[in-house]
């Protein structure tokens, strides 16, 4: 743990150095910032630019401002790193109406309990296809590469495609990743007496959905998922149960939406509900049996006081008795619920959970959370209170720290804490 919370104050103190304290400055209620310390060179700034930063340590990211370029100690760096400097500190700035993709560029260390330390890289990126629209919200992009020192490797790549008509949305994600896992079993029976054993996993995951919006915020569409995935050098094989170590599926479904948020990736008012039903066709894989999955999200967030919102999200996916291991629910595995806890410590045909998260906004593009949470994990509610061994309702809880990065997009850097463990996530995007 000691080195998870220096990771995390690390975090901290490198991100301090981005920006610059104000007293006389206007802001908006989705907009934060970092404190910067005091490298100005007042000679490279015209008379205008005086006055904008005269003595009163006027806002470092205001839009227009050549910040590397008023830096002493950058004046003489390649004008190529000036700009991406520039791109950084203004990077919250809305730029869709300008450019065809406003794209920002990253490298960071990274940590997760299954990968330990690693290497990332990563873009984000906002467009939209009618730059003249300014209602519609931009469209988004991201692409991340991360690889650690005992083998991981992951490359997500993810995104939302607003269509002019404004009715029509495509969100699309594709994740390719090799992670080394402590394994207990393959349902919550047997991960709770089974030893803790190790095996290789690999996967290709492709999901993508389509909507069509009917009213103001009642879309229905369809989606579908192709996943691969692959477990190696099992220790122990005789925990799956006799079922193959490798299995491939593909799946079609419906879903219908209600969707009122204000906002898609940073939202802070409005409900998100939504109705996943897939079907698993036996001929689409090499699964045993058919098998199929109904998942349930219910999001909402309320504004409370001055730049604050409280975030409620209910989690629940059942999935039929002949679902392949691989396809079964496993507590933590998106780093969105139950952070903290080790992916695959808990697993079962089907999962519950909820979180109710606080989200602060402390100046300008900076901001902190803290959430408190719950999952189970279970075979069937038919089941659920006949299962040999009952199935537990795992605490969780945890705070973090947020950086809008792109305009509505932050970076997230939680520490949550469960039974008998905790953990940190560093992630793009709110979790919910």
């Amino acid at each position: 743990m000691p080195s998870r919370i220096i990771i995390f104050i690390i975090f901290l103190t490198a991100i301090s150095g981005l920006g610059y304290a104000t007293d006389n400055s206007t802001t908006t209620s989705d907009s934060i910032s970092i404190p910067i310390h005091t490298l100005i060179n007042t000679d490279t700034i015209s008379s205008d630019s005086m006055r904008m930063h005269h003595s009163k340590y006027r806002d470092l990211f205001s839009p227009g401002t050549q910040y590397a370029d008023s830096i002493w100690i950058l004046r003489k760096t390649p004008r190529w790193l000036r700009q991406y400097l520039n791109s950084l500190i203004r990077g919250n700035v809305d730029r869709t109406h300008e450019k065809r993709l406003d794209l920002s560029v990253g490298l960071s260390p990274s940590y997760t309990r299954e990968a330990s330390f690693g290497l990332g890289a990563m873009c984000s990126g906002l467009y939209r296809l009618n730059r003249n629209d300014s209602i519609l919200q931009p469209s988004d992009i991201f692409a991340s590469f991360n690889a650690s020192l005992n083998g991981f490797y992951v490359l997500t790549f993810k995104g939302n495609n607003i269509f002019n008509d404004g009715h029509s949305r495509l969100s699309y994600k594709l994740e390719i990743y090799r992670k080394r896992l402590e394994f207990w079993g393959i349902n919550s029976e047997e991960t709770a007496k089974n030893p803790q054993s190790i095996y290789d996993r690999r996967q290709i995951d492709l999901k993508l959905q389509y909507v069509y919006r009917l009213t103001h915020s009642l879309y229905v569409g369809v989606h579908t998922q192709f996943d691969y995935t692959d477990g190696r050098n099992m220790a122990n094989p005789e925990y799956l149960l006799g079922e193959r170590p490798q299995y491939y599926v593909t799946g079609i479904g419906l879903l219908v939406e209600w969707d009122s948020r204000d906002n898609m990736l940073t939202p802070t008012s409005g409900w998100h509900i939504a109705y996943k039903p897939m079907a698993y066709p036996k001929f689409l894989g090499n699964a045993p049996s058919f098998f199929n999955s109904h998942e349930v999200v219910v999001n909402t967030y309320q504004k409370l006081w001055w730049r604050s919102v409280l975030a409620f999200d209910l989690f629940g996916k059942f999935n039929s008795s002949k679902t392949p291991w691989t396809m079964r629910e496993m507590v933590a595995s998106d780093g969105i619920r139950m952070r903290g806890y080790y992916m695959g410590s808990y697993i079962d045909n089907s999962q519950l959970a909820f979180q109710m998260e606080l989200r602060q906004n402390i100046y300008r593009r900076l901001g902190a959370v803290a959430w408190i949470g719950g999952a189970t994990v279970f075979s069937s509610l038919k089941n659920y209170h006949n299962q040999t061994i009952k199935p537990e309702w795992l605490h969780n809880w945890g705070v973090g720290l947020r950086f809008e990065f792109k305009h509505n997009v932050n970076v997230r850097v939680d520490y949550g804490f469960g039974k008998h463990t905790s953990g940190l996530v560093f992630a793009i995007g709110e979790a919910f």
